[in-house]
């Protein structure tokens, strides 16, 4: 890293205060805890003004100001130069979060992913379940596409909340569970009235019994119980004109 970049941030001892007052505050207000306040509960010692509080500051300065690529760069120096510290513990946290904030969540999952695989008993594990999860919900997309990120946030969330009940994650994850599964049943409307427009009427039916089956507790299951009736009928007459040689089947497979 140039030594010009090193010093462009001259760490007065009231400076460190003020930038760490301003991490507290960001971090209160934030919705949810971040782990920057596990890491200064533990009153770890370290020399004011050394080289590793001084790489610790300007690391958690850049990543509070936004300028992710150069936080990543300060939080990799500390991982790789103080192995086995608590300071290199949370830089690897905080790589994983300079990617997420950054908006590049699948190296953010990965990162994540990492840190728990390697200190699966360390205190920030809920928050980093939580941000898994995150992530996959960020990737989530509209109902006319594929459901797979929103299915993994889901069952990342739903590992926290069975894992860590009483996080101070639990009330976001319950929230975003229920908002997920409103998503994907609207998905699974969304295909079975194209089948319908389509004139595919028994795919149409298995995909309003899949919704009634699995998300029955959603708007969307609303819409398709006053669907199903007329859904069913339709199903049931395409039956007959296949078994009877009258139509061809959709697929142009057999009739089951």
């Amino acid at each position: 890293m140039p030594k010009n970049t090193l010093k462009s941030f001259p760490m007065s001892k009231p400076k460190v205060l003020i930038c760490l007052l301003l991490s507290l505050f960001l971090v209160a207000c934030a919705k949810v805890p971040d782990p920057l306040k596990i890491w200064q509960a533990r009153e770890v010692k370290i020399k004011e003004e050394s080289p590793l509080y001084e790489l610790v500051q300007r690391a958690e300065r850049y990543f509070q100001r936004g300028q992710y690529d150069l936080a990543y760069q300060y939080f990799e120096e500390i991982k790789n130069k103080y192995p086995g510290t608590p300071e290199a513990v949370f830089a690897e946290l905080r790589l994983a979060d300079t990617k997420f904030w950054a908006g590049e969540y699948l190296e953010a999952i990965t990162l994540y992913e990492e840190f728990e695989k390697f200190y699966p008993n360390n205190e920030a594990i809920p928050y980093v379940i939580f941000q898994i999860g995150t992530c996959y919900y960020k990737l989530r997309q509209s109902v006319d596409r594929d459901p797979s990120f929103a299915k993994k946030a889901i069952e990342t969330y739903q590992r926290l909340l069975q894992n860590f009940p009483q996080s101070p994650y639990t009330y976001e994850a319950e929230k975003r569970i229920k908002e997920l599964r409103e998503l994907l049943a609207s998905h699974e409307l969304y295909v079975a009235t194209f089948y319908y427009k389509i004139k595919y009427y028994r795919g149409a039916y298995k995909r309003l019994l899949y919704l009634l089956e699995n998300y029955g507790d959603t708007h969307a299951a609303e819409q398709a119980r006053a669907l199903l009736d007329r859904y069913y009928r339709q199903a049931l007459k395409e039956t007959e004109e296949l078994n009877r040689g009258a139509k061809e089947d959709f697929f142009g497979g057999k009739v089951p």
